[in-house]
């Protein structure tokens, strides 16, 4: 086996062996409570937001773009779906739509979160194929006007009090498993993604022109249209993080989601996918999570201080990084 196909493999199953370490080592440090039923609960709560938003990334980083507008947009997306849920579809000073029962309303404030994503995603798409404006830019000036527009439908306060049947959602777990509901709906999400990216024409378009854009497009395939589905269903996926946050927190708050973007990103690096596009699993981007809600929520329970969390964590980053451009020989 040659070096790099020695370094392919470490890239491959390297992550599953240190999320393995990570895992026995908190066990230890913290004699035991870091795999307390109460902790893994708190854990899977905290990660699922993360893959959740992570798989859309996953499709747009394999596309050869990035999204760093999906923080912005969970706190959109949270804001309003909370508003609507709470109070009705009201626009200026008038109400178009009267609060639904409690259930009906948090089904319904799942759709306007997925709509408000879907937007912004396609504002995104529409951005980086008509006007060419590179990915990076083109979402970092969306990050920036969603975060806004996050603090103006507010007025810099967050949504709450909400109904208790919200924070009861966002602690419920799945009747006859303990699974919560989070944890159960971030699966679904993933299993979806795999199967989207794996088994359907959609998912060779996104590796293809993630490989090889122009390619791509000789062989027929309609990068602009398929660019935009891609940036579409990232946004959705954030809009759906950003009302389930929301529950989870029992509040919409402006402010929240911020870094979500970086954790995100890190969970499909970390996971095998390509900065460069081309590569990448819905598989590995959740191993990514894993490891970063485990690192996380292990450093936390350490008392180590919150800015040498983001150290740690940025060198497991860059050590990725770094493998993926040996594996790709550049």
């Amino acid at each position: 086996m040659n070096n790099r196909s020695y370094i392919r493999s470490i890239s491959q199953y390297g992550i599953v062996i240190f999320l393995i370490f990570l895992s026995l080592y908190f066990a230890h440090a913290t004699d035991g409570i870091f795999l307390s039923a109460r902790n893994i609960q708190n854990v899977s709560r905290q990660i699922a937001i993360n893959t959740i938003l992570a798989v859309g990334l996953t499709f747009v980083i394999i596309s050869g773009g990035i999204d760093l507008s999906v923080g912005s947009v969970v706190a959109l997306a949270g804001v309003i779906s909370m508003r609507v849920l709470r109070d009705g579809l009201i626009i200026g000073d008038t109400l178009l739509l009267a609060p639904f029962p409690i259930r009906t309303a948090i089904v319904f404030s799942v759709f306007v979160a997925l709509a408000v994503g879907a937007v912004l995603g396609a504002f995104n798409g529409f951005v980086v194929t008509v006007f060419r404006v590179a990915p990076f830019v083109a979402t970092l000036a969306m990050m920036t006007i969603a975060r806004g527009l996050a603090y103006v439908y507010t007025d810099g306060r967050p949504i709450s009090p909400l109904p208790r049947e919200v924070g009861d959602f966002g602690a419920s777990a799945i009747p006859h498993t303990g699974m919560p509901t989070l944890v159960f709906i971030a699966l679904l999400v993933a299993a979806l993604g795999h199967l989207i990216l794996s088994r359907s024409s959609f998912g060779r378009y996104v590796y293809a022109i993630g490989g090889n854009e122009e390619a791509a497009r000789l062989s027929g395939i309609n990068i602009r249209r398929v660019k935009l589905w891609i940036y579409s269903l990232c946004g959705m996926l954030a809009g759906l993080g950003g009302m389930l946050l929301a529950t989870r927190i029992a509040s919409g708050d402006p402010k929240s989601g911020a870094m979500f973007e970086l954790n995100a990103i890190a969970a499909a690096v970390l996971g095998g996918t390509s900065l460069m596009g081309g590569r990448g699993t819905i598989i590995g981007t959740l191993i990514g999570a894993l490891v970063i809600g485990v690192l996380d929520n292990g450093l936390i329970l350490l008392g180590v201080s919150a800015f040498y969390q983001m150290v740690a964590k940025g060198f497991v980053i860059l050590g990725a990084v770094i493998l993926d451009q040996f594996t790709r020989g550049t």
